[in-house]
């Protein structure tokens, strides 16, 4: 119970994080937030946890606000932009995965203590990382593809919770897919790997849920020509 409800209120302050770097920093501060989630996502996800009873992944959370970000640039900035923003967090990932591996190179001084772990963490992100790119590229791209399409089939105000919906569910399903596929499998049984896949995608079919009044917010403080 305390994973749960720890969870609920982490993914609420993960949101308006998110809107807070909008409002003070406009579309820049959604760039930076997709940057470091892109980052915080990867190193979260090593981390197993007991979630609404079942095996679950951190980083759903944080992974599902580069989502957001993406939908927030698209609807109000357009496809373009909401590309460069998916091409930052490409970057970023590529260059903190090879920084890490140069970082695990150098010899520890007899005094450090930080070795061990960094290897832990960083030493499993390469599989992870490459994961976690091939699904960032392709559920990316088709959630952007998908809102712009569905934008243009529900243009109205009142459908921005199908835009928000359709377009991160369907992608996410995908990036589920592809990223549990490339990461987890042969590293957990079978068993475990299917259950991570599924607690992993119902977490972040609720967390898209949870993040659709986020996007209403988002819209409200563009309508009302905030920083950019």
């Amino acid at each position: 119970m305390h994973n749960d409800l720890l969870w609920i209120a982490f993914s609420i302050i993960n949101f308006v994080l998110l809107l807070v770097m909008y409002r003070l920093f406009g579309r820049l501060g959604l760039f930076v937030w997709v940057g470091m989630a892109t980052v915080l996502a990867n190193i979260q996800v090593t981390k197993t946890i007991e979630l609404f009873g079942l095996t679950a992944t951190m980083g759903n959370i944080i992974y599902g606000t580069i989502f957001l970000a993406s939908d927030i640039l698209n609807e109000n900035y357009g496809k373009k932009i909401a590309r460069k923003a998916v091409g930052l967090g490409f970057a970023t990932l590529i260059m903190m995965t090879v920084i890490m591996q140069f970082v695990l190179l150098f010899n520890p001084a007899p005094s450090d203590f930080a070795q061990t772990s960094l290897s832990t963490i960083f030493g499993f992100i390469p599989r992870v990382a490459l994961g976690s790119l091939i699904a960032f590229a392709i559920s990316q791209y088709v959630d952007v593809w998908l809102y712009a399409l569905v934008k243009r089939v529900l243009p109205d105000d009142k459908f921005l919770w199908v835009r928000n919906n359709v377009s991160t569910m369907l992608s996410q399903l995908l990036d589920t897919l592809v990223f549990c596929t490339i990461a987890f499998a042969g590293t957990y049984e079978g068993t475990v790997w299917l259950e991570i896949f599924i607690s992993t995608y119902v977490l972040k079919f609720v967390v898209s849920i949870i993040s659709t009044p986020f996007l209403y917010g988002a819209k409200r403080m563009y309508s009302r020509n905030i920083n950019d």
